[in-house]
């Protein structure tokens, strides 16, 4: 039975693009691997690139990407909105056809253990993955960011799982895990105010213990420099609980009472078409939208279905169980 997952490797850099297309290019060369998506962000100096494929494949093009990022940035010279401790940031593993959770810590365990061995790279595990009595939620472990960690030992509550107990001089320290389904979504406002920004992700933060669209959504105001707009930045953990539309509309209506009625929506990554909805992606004015964006495209590709076909399974990507 083929055990498909889903890889969402982030790394550091959205300027050059250079840079993000030899990660894309690792990826791209390593057989049984499929590129779904891939975006860079000069704003954030972030891209993020979509990999599909069985355990080995996965792990594979993880190793294979992150040399070439290990080589090629360097976080001393690292500026953008999103917050960072490594060259290759985090790594989170989903599991997909026929996989289960268990199966997803197993390869997340074994990409972690190459980043440490080969790459020297401190390594933190998070969610699934997380260690007795270690924090498994990213932003917590990512506190401070590169600047944090580069200068001394890592001990007590911020000693890494695996690898060195220094950060790489150059590219910092990764985190690493399993997790279930999550979607990174942006709204894009009409005003170059950051406040209006930060205030409607304050009012999430606030509102999402009491309010069943908001749950498991996580958001940052952050200033877009080469836009002039701000942007709510979102990650939604629940995303099958939490569909875009619903989301979309609450922000919407506190952006409105503050003066704010241009907005726009910003997927990165894939997505499973039940984000969002029953509603079409015109619903929450994502402008970009390219069904190549929504996983369930992926069942007609030939290479997917091959894949599948080989290992004697029947193409789905429905979350295996936990």
């Amino acid at each position: 039975m083929a055990k498909i997952f889903q890889c969402v490797p982030n790394f550091s850099e959205g300027r050059d693009l250079q840079t993000t297309e030899a990660i894309a290019d690792a990826i791209r060369q390593t057989p049984g691997a499929m590129l779904i998506d891939h975006s860079a962000d000069a704003d954030h100096n972030r891209c993020v690139m979509t990999i599909l494929g069985p355990a080995q494949a996965i792990y594979s093009a993880v190793v294979a990407a992150a040399r070439c990022a290990v080589d090629r940035i360097d976080l001393r010279n690292h500026t953008g909105a999103h917050p960072r401790i490594g060259a290759i940031d985090v790594v989170p593993v989903v599991p997909l056809a026929s996989a289960t959770m268990a199966d997803a810590i197993e390869a997340a365990e074994r990409i972690g253990h190459a980043l440490a061995d080969e790459l020297k790279l401190p390594v933190f595990f998070y969610e699934s993955n997380t260690r007795s009595g270690k924090t498994c939620a990213l932003p917590a472990i990512r506190r401070g960011g590169f600047e944090a960690i580069r200068e001394g030992a890592l001990l007590g509550d911020r000693a890494p799982d695996l690898g060195p107990d220094r950060a790489h001089l150059t590219a910092g320290a990764t985190v690493v895990g399993a997790r279930g389904p999550l979607v990174a979504y942006n709204i894009n406002l009409g005003t170059a105010d950051v406040m209006i920004a930060r205030a409607i992700a304050r009012r999430i933060r606030e509102e999402r213990v009491r309010r069943p669209e908001l749950e498991g959504v996580r958001a940052l105001g952050l200033f877009l420099e080469s836009q002039q707009r701000a942007q709510v930045s979102l990650n939604v953990t629940r995303p099958d609980r939490t569909p875009l539309p619903a989301i979309f509309h609450f922000i919407a209506k506190e952006a409105l009472q503050l003066g704010v009625t241009d907005l726009e929506s910003e997927i990165i990554g894939a997505i499973p078409v039940s984000s969002l909805g029953g509603e079409t992606p015109q619903s929450i004015h994502w402008r970009t939208y390219k069904a190549t964006q929504v996983l369930e495209t992926w069942l007609k590709n030939t290479f997917f279905v091959k894949i599948c076909e080989i290992c004697g399974e029947r193409p789905s990507l429905s979350p295996g169980g936990a």
